[in-house]
């Protein structure tokens, strides 16, 4: 006997198409009433585990171990339509021996019991696959000594994703209320399948976004090392040294800037920086622009920083080593230390320090005159932070206090 049952989800109404030698339903004993308990905990059951948004493989495997429970068959699965093939593939089940789930395939024409279901829409009970006329047989269903099976079509959002399908090798047969609970899981399912795609689309389109801001930040990167070769260029044809240096020292701020990009465009993440990394890049740029300057660097790893701060402080550091080579250290090779370190979790502290002739005696970091000064000023408003100078026996230190946002 094949019946075939077309449930409409939006009336909870079912339309029954029965060949003639159709039983009618028995009524319920005990056993089958606490069967039908226990389906719909079972469906209770995976709607919680939907809820939850359990990985979404495993959701699969779970509904086919709870269908064939609640059907007390031995088989489950949920086939997956490959449209392009116009075939299904076990993607989940529970019973098969090896080389079933995730390898087998069966035909979604609707000559087969799951291409009409997927087909029509329509559940189909087949009780006697053996005598079965109206379908094909899968052979995996021969294969396998399936004698009845049911199967129900899984709805995704603009088109289905497959067919749920409980099949068993004992006698009986399935009946209306068994499709009920089948087709029960099936929605429950199809509503994980709905926001599983729903959740994977904006997925895509985030990795989309960020390709796209990786692309900027390398057509940024490149144009900024443009402008650097031409400034580069220019200094080389100029005949005034104050020129040259003026030049040079608009290279490297830019040179700092290009920095962050060429580290966002290689970095999995575009709104933060590793800024100790990002500091010491900038420092072994500024010892191959500056002659003879060397800097030592101390920082502490994986303090990540938003971009938006690291770049200025990167700017600010950058002015600060070129003030050292150029006032600390008129007349001879320029040698400045940078740390950087985290005291507390919100707070980072980046020092800069060199052993030169010293600070002028009417120095005031308020009021500087020269461009570099009013930069690291500016720049250290910008972000917040507290600028402190310090006198050295020799030299000079500068203190830079950032607050930083906690993540949590």
């Amino acid at each position: 006997m094949v019946t075939v049952v077309s449930f409409h989800s939006k009336t909870s109404e079912f339309v029954v198409e029965q060949t003639p030698d159709a039983q009618a339903q028995p009524d319920l004993t005990g056993d089958a009433l606490r069967l039908r308990v226990r389906q719909q905990e079972i469906l209770a059951e995976l709607g919680v585990l939907a809820l939850q948004g359990i990985p979404f493989r495993r959701l699969l495997d779970q509904t086919a171990r709870f269908t064939a429970e609640g059907l007390q068959a031995e088989f489950a699965k949920i086939l997956e339509y490959l449209p392009f093939e116009n075939r299904f593939i076990v993607t989940a089940g529970v019973g098969w021996g090896p080389g079933v789930v995730g390898i087998a395939t069966i035909g979604a024409d609707e000559a087969s019991p799951a291409g009409f279901a997927l087909g029509t829409g329509k559940a189909v009970i087949s009780n006697h696959l053996e005598n079965e006329e109206r379908f094909r047989t899968p052979q995996l269903l021969v294969e396998h000594g399936i004698r009845r099976a049911m199967n129900v079509i899984l709805q995704g959002d603009n088109s289905p994703f497959g067919v749920l399908e409980v099949d068993s090798r004992s006698e009986g047969e399935f009946s209306e209320n068994d499709i009920t609970f089948l087709q029960g899981a099936a929605n429950v399912l199809g509503m994980a399948i709905h926001r599983q795609r729903i959740e994977q689309s904006l997925l895509d389109a985030l990795d989309r976004q960020q390709l796209l801001v990786k692309k900027v930040d390398h057509r940024i990167n490149n144009s900024l090392q443009l402008v650097i070769t031409m400034l580069h260029l220019q200094a080389a044809g100029t005949a005034s040294a104050d020129v040259r240096h003026e030049l040079r020292e608009a290279s490297s701020r830019i040179a700092a800037i290009a920095r962050a990009h060429q580290r966002l465009y290689g970095s999995a993440q575009i709104e933060m920086l590793d800024l100790g990394a990002y500091l010491s890049d900038i420092c072994h740029d500024l010892c191959e622009a500056v002659p003879d300057c060397e800097v030592f660097v101390s920082a502490v790893e994986g303090i990540q920083i938003a971009t938006d701060t690291a770049i200025p402080i990167a700017l600010i550091v950058n002015e600060l080593i070129l003030n050292s080579a150029k006032y600390a250290y008129p007349d001879r090779s320029c040698q400045a230390w940078l740390t950087l370190t985290r005291p507390q979790e919100d707070t980072i502290i980046v020092s800069v320090r060199d052993e030169g002739v010293g600070l002028p005696p009417d120095f005031d970091i308020t009021s500087g005159k020269r461009l570099g000064m009013r930069i690291v000023t500016a720049l250290s408003q910008q972000i917040k932070a507290d600028l402190q100078v310090q006198r050295r026996t020799p030299g000079a230190e500068f203190l830079l206090a950032i607050p930083v946002q906690q993540r949590g």
